[in-house]
């Protein structure tokens, strides 16, 4: 029996999750980077460092929840064995994003939230990290595109 509602919206689940970490992703680096120049060192370390623990502590939740439902769609097609290239790429692809993730999360975001005076150093390693994460998600979302026939 088909549950076309559940898969729907495990579809959805997946694509907003997605949208989140990529556009959180983005926003951290394109627009929240150049404005904290506007404030003092000790301000801007300060509310760089806010606005990461939110966004980091969403994507505990978010990269689980893209896997998850990722693979439970691949289930749901018919399993690993039949599912086509572009829906591999896109496993690789995510499944590298969230070592990222894990390495920024153990390693430079834990050396920002213990410093005392957090270094500028340390926040630029954080952002080229996540510019990777952002890079490869938008690679994924054209990997997905080209695996979408539309004949």
């Amino acid at each position: 029996m088909s549950y076309p509602v559940l898969w729907s919206l495990i579809l959805a689940l997946h694509i907003i999750s997605i949208c989140v970490w990529i556009g959180g992703g983005f926003y951290a680096v394109v627009v929240l980077r150049p404005s904290l120049s506007l404030l003092d060192n000790t301000q801007r370390s300060s509310v760089h460092l806010q606005t990461l623990q939110r966004f980091f502590k969403m994507l505990k939740h978010i990269v689980p929840t893209v896997l998850i439902t990722g693979w439970l769609m691949i289930i749901h097609e018919g399993g690993f064995a039949h599912a086509p290239w572009t829906t591999n790429v896109m496993q690789a692809i995510g499944l590298i994003m969230a070592i990222l993730f894990i390495r920024i999360l153990s390693g430079p975001y834990q050396k920002l939230r213990r410093a005392i005076r957090p270094q500028p150093a340390t926040f630029d390693a954080v952002r080229k990290q996540i510019m990777l994460i952002v890079a490869l998600g938008l690679l994924t979302v054209v990997v997905a595109s080209m695996g979408h026939p539309f004949l």
